[in-house]
């Protein structure tokens, strides 16, 4: 469903160039839970902001169910964020005035729904996370684990085709973070699931694919 392609990513210019990327041929399935390990500045990050349309490729080519991005503008990788892709990240993003439930309805914003419906939707998705008890509360009135519970039912509002999240337990402790692994697992059953992580003892033991990048490449 998504392929890499010979993907290159330089930042900086002629003087300063650096290659972060440095030909990624890789491929994913539709059901899946891929993570991806390897040091800090290896490439991991840009290449999942990369597969997310948050960041442009310099060149190579990503394919989405057999279509090339090569001649996406800016529109059509927005449509593809908001109906493709949902992401999870290490801090959560949350946004601290708003209840969770606010929180989830906000991913759902610019998909044209009617107010009832975004309410429903979100509601059934902080159910699937065990939270639909805490549907009025604030950020600040939760455990690290329960928001990035609240991260994970943003996400999959929009019925995302891939899950993407960036370094998911980093800032939990070890019993959360097999909660949210476990939760993942079950996604990945679903939906393509892209994690990146330092954590080699969580991947080796959830994922179903490793894959492992040095210096910008695999």
């Amino acid at each position: 469903m998504l392929q890499l392609k010979n993907i290159v990513k330089d930042y900086g210019s002629d003087e300063t160039i650096v290659h972060a990327l440095k030909g990624i041929d890789l491929s994913f399935r539709n059901s899946e839970f891929v993570a991806i390990l390897g040091p800090s500045g290896c490439g991991k990050t840009t290449m999942l902001n990369i597969i997310g349309g948050l960041d442009r490729y310099t060149s190579g080519d990503v394919l989405i169910n057999g279509k090339s991005t090569t001649l996406f503008k800016n529109n059509d990788w927005d449509a593809y964020r908001n109906n493709y892709v949902g992401f999870i990240f290490q801090n959560y993003n949350l946004i601290n005035h708003q209840t969770i439930l606010e929180n989830v309805e906000l991913a759902l914003t610019l998909s044209g729904i009617s107010v009832k419906e975004r309410k429903a939707r979100a509601i059934e998705a902080l159910k699937n996370v065990g939270l639909d008890g805490q549907i009025h509360k604030k950020p600040n009135q939760l455990s690290g684990g329960q928001m990035q519970r609240v991260a994970i039912a943003r996400a999959l509002v929009n019925n995302p085709e891939i899950i993407l999240a960036d370094e998911p337990t980093g800032a939990l402790d070890s019993k959360n973070s097999v909660q949210i692994m476990e939760l993942l697992k079950e996604i990945a059953k679903e939906r393509l699931v892209i994690m990146v992580t330092h954590n080699d003892s969580l991947a080796e033991e959830y994922s179903t694919r490793i894959i492992k990048m040095l210096d910008g490449e695999i």
